[in-house]
């Protein structure tokens, strides 16, 4: 179990919600951790392996969508990390990779195959989505007839995600890189969810990232985990209501059984949730891989 890693021979650019980035120069070593975040807030309580089970699928993810786009992928093999970090390789086997340095955009790329979450709230408030107008009368969970793509950013202060309509993710990165991300991240979303329902996952939304390296627009950061996406059992998916899943949402859904609120101080995870949280992403794993940990 991996709360946080210190890795004391090269510099610590950024500790995130999950993710420990060290600057290997032209290069960067990212650690996924074990710790776990809702609501923008990391918990103190670790999920066991999770870091492994957000790179091990990753990794694959990165193999199998690279016909599409190029990632920042350059290595994933502790053998063929810097000499410095071999005595860290056992802290770092299965949970770290060594990637292009690239420019990232302010911009996380959300495609929905299905209505939940922000945007069920926001198309019951408004009939609408990122500025997309839906039909009426759509229940919570139903599939869209197309993919929609709802980006968002980052706020300033807090971190919290803000969805953005297209033509204001136009004024941040300009019409061509724009239109560029939102057709990449579509035909990605597209073969994965073809992968992941052949193997019993629905996968409702995700969000991707994308970076400039030496002129060109690459996937960069993790790609298609339980964090960063819903991840629905085929076989039990009955649209009207939330749906049961492999990711994340299990803990936001605790937490909020608890009478947690975003005022409180982050709450402790029981052992039983956690157990079960790490089940769900083994499984994930092992559904869309065929790999386990």
């Amino acid at each position: 179990m991996l709360f946080e890693s210190h890795i004391p021979v090269i510099p610590l650019l950024h500790r995130g919600k999950v993710r420990d980035i060290y600057d290997l120069g032209d290069k960067l070593l990212i650690v996924a951790t074990d710790r776990i975040s809702a609501f923008d807030v990391v918990l103190p309580t670790p999920i066991p392996e999770k870091g492994k089970v957000l790179t091990l699928m990753t990794l694959f993810w990165l193999d199998f969508l690279s016909d599409i786009v190029e990632h920042h992928l350059i290595t994933a093999n502790v053998e063929e990390y810097p000499e410095k970090l071999s005595p860290y390789r056992e802290i770092l086997k299965e949970r770290s990779m060594i990637v292009k340095k690239a420019k990232v955009l302010p911009i996380e790329c959300i495609v929905r195959g299905y209505i939940a979450g922000s945007a069920w709230k926001e198309y019951k408030e408004k009939g609408k989505v990122c500025g997309i107008t839906l039909p009426s009368g759509l229940r919570e969970s139903d599939k869209f007839s197309e993919p929609l793509f709802t980006p968002s950013t980052k706020a300033q202060i807090g971190g919290h995600d803000v969805n953005i309509t297209f033509d204001e993710m136009v004024k941040i990165v300009g019409e061509p890189l724009a239109e560029e991300m939102k057709s990449l991240s579509l035909k990605l979303y597209q073969k994965a969810s073809l992968h992941a329902e052949s193997k019993g996952i629905i996968i409702a939304d995700t969000k991707f990232e994308f970076g400039i390296h030496e002129g060109k627009l690459i996937l960069v950061d993790e790609v298609l985990t339980p964090d960063s996406s819903r991840f629905w059992p085929k076989e039990e998916y009955a649209p009207g209501k939330p749906q049961k899943s492999f990711d994340k949402q299990f803990i936001r859904d605790w937490l909020r059984e608890s009478g947690w609120v975003e005022s409180d101080p982050p709450l402790e995870i029981p052992p039983e949730i956690v157990s079960r949280t790490r089940e769900k992403y083994i499984e994930a794993l092992k559904r869309l891989t065929g790999k386990s940990i």
